[in-house]
């Protein structure tokens, strides 16, 4: 079972009235993030729907671990951590940023591992009433599956993908 690396939450921390599914908005909304143009579509889209909904916000950043990329010459171990710790600390000011603009409550969580695997033990935990993902850009993803329908198909959660 995976352990949050980091967890920061911003604006208001009133926690949203339990309701019984289907007869009300959603009181927590998922999104999953990782720099992405889409993935920043569907964060936007996802605060605007938690600030009409009068949600929570949960912003989950994945970073998977580099694995045999430093195994190749020429890639610096150091260089990958800097550029996710610059993306991390733009995802920090975002969501202080969104927080106090759009009013709503985020947390924001960021994880190492396998994308689908952390968003879906994130929207567990969190008991996300709405995931929240960006349309895939990959061409392989055609073929595999991308995280989106891997999400989808999982079927425990409703599930916007922004394109």
């Amino acid at each position: 079972m995976s352990a949050p690396v980091d967890r920061e939450e911003y604006g208001p921390q009133t926690r949203p009235l339990p309701f019984e599914r289907g007869t009300d908005g959603p009181r927590v909304v998922l999104v999953g993030v990782d720099g992405t143009r889409t993935a920043e579509r569907a964060a936007w889209y996802a605060a605007g729907l938690a600030r009409r909904q009068g949600s929570a916000l949960v912003v989950v950043f994945v970073s998977s671990p580099p694995g045999f990329t430093t195994l190749i010459p020429g890639v610096d171990a150091g260089a990958l951590q800097r550029t996710h710790d610059e993306l991390v600390a733009e995802l920090r000011r975002e969501c202080r940023r969104g927080a106090d603009e759009f009013g709503v409550p985020v947390t924001l969580l960021c994880r190492r591992g396998d994308a689908y695997t952390e968003l879906r033990a994130a929207a567990d935990e969190t008991r996300a009433d709405l995931v929240v993902v960006g349309a895939s850009e990959q061409a392989g993803h055609r073929l595999v599956g991308s995280v989106a329908t891997r999400l989808v198909r999982t079927g425990r959660w409703p599930v916007v993908v922004v394109p």
